[in-house]
């Protein structure tokens, strides 16, 4: 942390200015989002025709919104009665342009943007200001608008880029819910096996069909995305895939069906067949469109720019390597042939051995190839194979297959490799793995300073916690959805999977983990977000960002990375500290709604009769949240995390000790598999035009996330 009498933090990504005067410092209305990071300031409450007495007090900038809509909605509504009054023609004009809710002050309620679920593959809009879906959620705004400030609403298509990203998350959660339902399968088949053998009965229990219950989990998630027409571009293409630039890492097969970048999760060349005559009437078919490079044939030869492709068949599927047949020119081999006399350029995709992968291998996108050669010969095994040589088309970006794991850089492998080194612990030894901090910007470079690291919420001055929950009655760990109480309350199923030490199927209202008066123990997976942190992250110093944080390790998608901890506030009790960015407050109801209407989550039964998610924002309509927490001068890992507008993480609220959504605690996960050393990012959730100075005027940030989707501002 930088020392505050010389600098301060900025929202924006977390950016380093000058120091600043307080007069100087943009006064933010409170963000109810998610528990979103928050620039700590008093603020305007409401219309700046309506001031507030004094002192000052932050609102919710959702509830500004609220506020301002009702009160424009009572108007048109009574322009609409006289309009209906004057001439019935001009009720046409009822469903014409609106403003977006966040570009203006004064909104209709009834036209205010809202997601709504809908298949990826489908034509959808999404807001510019919107930023990256919610993790394994797949949703879409109603209402859109340009980048202009304060012009008319246009429908606006989300980029390719966008699809591909809500389409790999949406395979991730599918997968997740299979992986669930496999782990049942296994475990029922396990204790009937114990009581199988400790059955003093000697006529054996007849064996259950399992062999459409034993599909793989990636299978089946992408058999259930065509059922739903939810593939992304489920027509083959010839040439680049819209939204997949060279360099793109797929982490199965299974994806690339999953977004139509290759239509097979088996086969290595995947081809047009005679039923895309209609459509491309100036080709002969079959011609070939993607081939995947992995190792799978013994007569293969890769040289990068040019590769010698061994052809389809003849293979022994047992998987070692070896042919046992001839080939025969025909599907495949013919499709590739065909490319030769009809230059069809063929995507390339390189696969690797990689530990980051549920199937052992890594497959990296490397741009556009020709076909310019072919012919038959014997191979290894001596039987003929056709060969087919491909040379890649100039022009193109660099190969990045050799350097696919550390697109970013390399990770070091022990500190003495550390570039930047300023502090080799920054927890002082709290986390079971340290984590460095790194400065290559700064001359001379400095460490982060002013902060004490503490791994676990600090309970404030005037917060009492309420008591500890009921728990359940399992006992080691909780394997039955159907007798454990905790199960129950997330919707009669565990959250988590066990794959890869723990990861949460799918971002949800509210998790409700087991607790300590839980039977079962600290093993449990519904204990996963407990655990600490188990990923080697570093803070690093970045050009406009100030500090950020990354991995060293691949983060696979729902897994936890860490919670935000800091000292456990009352809300109200913060209302005056203006220099304070590192607020996050503690609004559930926000996470169960979505920031703005933008991105709801699906209902779920998690949430009690006596935590009634209507009841509560009945009551608090026009409040603030009551809790928050301050990572000013005690926190963690967390509070280095910068925005983004397209964010590799999302904010989970959970519950384990208690069950008061008031006072919930916050935890990151990943939104999706996260590369090592990409930056870890989360959506602070700034409304636009939600900031203001010390003169009442809105204020803007500039936002320096860099993403494709960057909405250019921060608030």
């Amino acid at each position: 942390m930088v020392v505050k009498s010389r600098v301060l933090r900025s929202a924006t990504n977390g950016e380093l200015h000058s120091s600043v005067t307080p007069e100087e410092k943009p006064k933010r209305a409170k963000v109810a989002t998610r528990g979103r990071k928050n620039v700590k300031a008093a603020a305007v409450k409401g219309d700046a025709e309506e001031p507030s007495p004094s002192p000052l007090r932050r609102t919710s900038a959702r509830i500004q919104i609220k506020q301002l809509a009702e009160k424009e909605l009572l108007v048109r509504q009574r322009v609409e009665i006289l309009d209906e009054t004057d001439s019935p023609s001009k009720r046409k004009k009822k469903n014409g342009p609106v403003r977006s809710k966040r570009n203006t002050k004064s909104k209709d309620k009834a036209v205010e943007d809202k997601a709504v679920a809908v298949p990826v593959s489908n034509d959808v809009t999404k807001s510019k200001d919107g930023g990256a879906s919610e993790p394994m959620e797949v949703c879409a705004l109603e209402k859109s608008t340009t980048a202009d400030e304060g012009g008319p609403a246009n429908v606006v298509e989300k980029s390719d880029h966008a699809k591909v990203k809500e389409t790999l998350r949406l395979f991730n959660k599918y997968y997740l819910h299979f992986v669930q339902e496999e782990e049942q399968r296994c475990k029922k088949a396990e204790v009937a096996q114990k009581v199988s053998k400790g059955s003093k009965s000697k006529k054996a229990a007849p064996e259950e069909d399992t062999k459409s219950k034993r599909k793989r989990p990636d299978l089946k998630a992408i058999t259930k995305m065509m059922e739903a027409n939810e593939i992304l571009n489920p027509e083959k293409r010839i040439g680049d895939i819209p939204g997949i630039s060279i360099g793109h890492r797929f982490y199965s097969r299974a994806e690339m069906v999953a977004v139509g970048f290759h239509s097979h999760w088996l086969n290595g060349i995947d081809y047009m067949g005679m039923s895309y005559s209609k459509m491309y009437s100036n080709y002969s078919f079959p011609v070939a469109v993607s081939i995947v490079l992995s190792g799978m044939y013994e007569d293969d030869l890769d040289n990068a720019e040019d590769v010698v492709y061994t052809g389809q068949g003849g293979q022994d599927l047992t998987g070692n390597k070896r042919q046992i047949r001839d080939q025969v020119m025909e599907r495949g081999n013919l499709a590739l042939k065909n490319c030769i006399e009809q230059a069809v350029p063929v995507r390339v995709l390189r696969g690797h051995e990689s530990a980051s992968s549920y199937c052992g291998k890594l497959y990296t996108y490397d741009g556009l190839y020709k076909v310019i050669q072919y012919w038959a010969e014997k191979g290894i095994s001596g039987f003929t194979v056709f060969k087919f040589r491909l040379r890649r088309i100039e022009g193109q970006s660099l190969l990045t297959t050799n350097q696919v794991q550390f697109v970013y850089g390399r990770v070091p492998k022990s500190v003495s490799e550390i570039r930047g080194l300023v502090c080799e612990d920054i927890t002082g030894s709290q986390e079971d793995i340290p984590i460095p901090a790194t400065n290559l910007v700064d001359d001379p470079p400095v460490a982060p300073t002013g902060f004490t690291y503490c791994k676990s919420i600090k309970v404030g001055h005037g917060v009492k916690l309420p008591s500890n929950a009921n728990g359940c009655d399992c006992s080691g760990s909780c394997i039955s959805s159907r007798t454990c109480s905790c199960a129950k309350l997330n919707g009669l199923d565990f959250p988590y999977v066990h794959r890869d030490g723990g990861r949460l199927i799918e971002a949800k209202d509210v998790v409700y983990e087991c607790g300590p008066n839980c039977g079962c123990g600290p093993g449990c997976v519904n204990r996963t977000s407990q655990r600490g942190i188990k990923y080697r992250l570093e803070v690093f110093r970045t050009p406009k960002k100030g500090w950020a944080v990354r991995s060293w390790d691949f983060i696979p998608s729902g897994a936890p990375v860490c919670e935000y901890t800091g000292v456990l506030s009352r809300t109200d009790d913060l209302d005056h500290v203006s220099e304070n960015n590192y607020i996050f407050d503690i609004d559930c109801l926000q996470t169960i709604r979505g920031f703005g209407g933008r991105m709801r989550r699906s209902r779920d039964a998690s949430l009690p009769a006596n935590n009634s998610v209507d009841g509560i924002d009945d009551q608090r309509s026009e409040s603030v949240p009551e809790f928050c927490v301050d990572a000013c001068s005690t926190g963690n890992i967390a509070r280095f995390i910068n925005h983004s507008c397209e964010p590799n993480l999302f904010v989970q609220c959970v519950l384990s000790s208690h069950h008061d959504i008031k006072l919930a605690r916050v935890v990151l996960f990943a939104a999706e598999n996260i590369p090592p050393l990409q930056e870890l990012t989360y959506d602070y959730g700034y409304a636009l035009d939600s900031v203001y100075g010390s003169d009442g005027k809105i204020k803007q940030m500039p936002c320096f996330c860099g993403a494709t989707e960057c909405r250019k501002r921060l608030f």
